[in-house]
C-alpha cells in the first residue's frame, strides 16, 4: 500500500532537502507535485487541496524557511499532516463491557468480509486472549454460513449453527444467548453482503443494528476500489453508527488513496488493515507508523511486533542453543530462516518497514521475493546430508540439485556463496550475545 505515493513524495522531499534554502515559491512548486501524487493515489480533490493548504500554511508559519535544515523541517510538517489526515491516534477495539462484547461486521460482497471476520477472531484470540463465537446472519447466501463455519474450525474458535430459514435478528439474538451461556468473551456477527449497495440490504443492516446494539460496528472495505471504496463507506456511515473501518487487500493496493480519504469522509477511524491472504495477515492501523512508511522512514515497531508474534520461538531458541554449543550453521538452519521470513509476510512486507528501503521499486521487491523462493526450492532439492554438510556438495551434486530444482548450476554456486557469508556472520554470535538472545526468546 502507498508504494506509488511513497515514491512520489520521497522524490519531492529529496529535491527540497538538497537545497540550501527554501522559499515560498519553491515550496509551492514542490507542493504542486505532491498534489499530483495525491490525485494519482486516488485521493479526492477536496481532501488533497485541504492537505496541501495545511502543509503550506504550517511550512511558512513555522519558520521552515529560516530553519538550518529546511528540507528536514518540511518533511516533519508533511509527516505530521499525514498523521492528522490518517487519524492522529490509533483507535483500538472497545472491549470494555460485560461479556459477551458484540461486534457487528458489515460490507459489500467481495470485499473479503467473511474472511476478515475470521482474521479478527484470530487476532482477538491470539493477541487479546479472548474466547470468540462467530455467527453468520447472511441468509441470502447459505455458502457464507458454511464458509464461516469452516473458518471457525480452522482457527479453533466457537461457531453458531445459523439456520438460513431464520431471519437475521433471530439468528443474532440466539447467537448472543449462546455466547452468554457459554461465558464467551466476544461474539462477531457477520452480516449479509451484496455486490453493490441497495436499499433492501441497508434496511436489513439498520434494523439488525437497532435490535442487537453492538458495541463495535466495523465496516470492511476493499482498498483496491479506490474512490469507490470511500463512497461505499460514506453510504454505510449514513445508515448505521459505525465505530471503525477495516481496509482489506492493502497488499495489492499500490495507491492508498482510500486510506487517506476514509477517515475524513466518514468521520470514523481505520482500526485494522488486511495485509495478505493468511489468517494472521491483519494488523492494527497506526497512523504515525503508516505516515513513516509513506515517507520511507520505515516502521520498526510493527516489524518487532511481527517478529514477536509470527516467529516460531521454539525453533529460534533451538537454533540459539545449537550455536551456544559451538555447532555450525547449516543449510537446514538457513531454510528455516527463509521460512520464518515468509511467515512474517515475505521480503516485500519486511522492506516496507525498514528505514530507507520502503521505497524500493516494486520490480526489485518482486525479484528479491523470487530469489528467496528459488533459494528454498534449491535447498529442498538437496539430500539431508548435503543440507547438514554443505562442504560435500561437489560438481555432480550441483548438477543433480539444479535438475531437481529447475535451476542452473550457477544458481547453486550463488546460493552456496551467500550461505557461506551468512555462516560467517552467524559464527560471530557467541558468548554474551548468544546468551542475550536466549534470554529474549525465553522471555527473561
Amino acid at each position: 500500500m502507498f508504494n506509488n505515493l511513497s515514491e512520489r513524495l520521497t522524490s519531492v522531499v529529496k529535491s527540497l532537502t538538497g537545497r540550501g534554502r527554501l522559499t515560498e515559491e519553491n515550496i509551492k512548486e514542490s507542493l504542486s507535485d505532491v498534489r499530483t501524487a495525491l490525485l494519482e493515489a486516488d485521493v479526492s480533490l477536496s481532501i488533497a487541496n485541504t492537505f496541501l493548504d495545511n502543509v503550506q500554511t504550517k511550512a511558512i508559519g513555522q519558520k521552515v524557511l529560516t530553519s538550518l535544515r529546511p528540507g528536514d523541517a518540511l518533511i516533519k510538517v508533511v509527516h505530521d499532516e499525514l498523521i492528522a489526515t490518517l487519524g492522529e491516534h490509533s483507535a483500538s477495539l472497545n472491549l470494555q463491557a460485560q461479556p459477551p462484547v458484540v461486534i457487528m461486521v458489515v460490507g459489500l460482497q467481495g470485499s473479503g468480509k467473511t474472511t476478515t471476520v475470521a482474521k479478527l477472531a484470530h487476532w482477538l484470540k491470539t493477541t487479546q486472549k479472548k474466547s470468540v463465537l462467530l455467527a453468520s446472519t447472511d441468509i441470502h447466501r447459505p455458502a457464507a454460513i458454511e464458509q464461516l463455519k469452516i473458518l471457525a474450525q480452522q482457527i479453533d474458535v466457537h461457531n453458531f449453527a445459523s439456520n438460513p430459514n431464520d431471519d437475521p435478528i433471530t439468528i443474532a439474538r440466539a447467537a448472543i444467548t449462546q455466547a452468554k451461556n457459554q461465558l464467551i468473551d466476544t461474539i462477531i456477527i457477520d452480516t449479509a453482503g451484496r455486490l453493490h449497495i441497495d436499499q433492501e440490504m441497508m434496511e436489513e443492516i439498520k434494523h439488525l443494528h437497532q435490535q442487537i446494539e453492538p458495541l463495535e460496528t466495523l465496516l470492511v472495505v476493499d482498498s483496491m476500489m479506490g474512490q469507490d471504496a470511500v463512497n461505499t463507506a460514506k453510504s454505510f456511515a449514513d445508515t448505521v453508527l459505525l465505530t471503525g473501518i477495516i481496509l482489506t487487500k492493502t497488499d495489492g493496493d499500490a495507491r492508498g488513496g482510500a486510506a487517506l480519504s476514509m477517515r475524513i469522509t466518514t468521520g470514523q477511524p481505520i482500526k485494522f488493515i488486511g495485509t495478505g491472504e493468511k489468517i494472521d495477515a491483519l494488523e492494527p492501523f497506526y497512523p504515525d507508523r503508516i505516515a513513516s512508511r509513506i515517507l520511507g522512514m520505515g516502521d520498526i515497531l510493527t516489524l518487532v511486533e511481527d517478529a514477536h508474534n509470527k516467529i516460531d520461538h521454539k525453533k529460534a531458541e533451538k537454533l540459539a542453543k545449537k550455536f551456544q554449543k559451538g555447532k555450525a550453521f547449516d543449510l537446514e538452519d538457513f531454510r528455516e530462516q527463509l521460512q520464518q521470513m515468509r511467515n512474517m509476510g515475505g521480503i516485500s512486507n519486511l522492506l516496507t518497514k525498514l528505514p530507507g528501503l520502503g521505497n524500493m521499486p516494486q520490480a526489485n521487491r518482486a525479484n528479491s521475493e523470487q530469489t528467496l523462493i528459488k533459494m528454498e526450492v534449491i535447498i529442498n532439492s538437496m539430500t539431508p546430508r548435503e543440507r547438514h554438510f554443505p562442504a560435500f556438495i561437489k560438481g555432480s551434486n550441483k548438477q543433480r540439485i539444479a535438475k531437481g530444482s529447475g535451476t542452473q548450476v550457477q544458481d547453486i554456486n550463488r546460493l552456496l556463496k551467500q550461505f557461506e557469508q551468512m555462516q560467517k556472520m552467524m559464527s560471530r554470535l557467541k558468548g554474551s550475545k548468544m546468551q542475550s538472545m536466549l534470554n529474549y526468546l525465553q522471555g527473561s
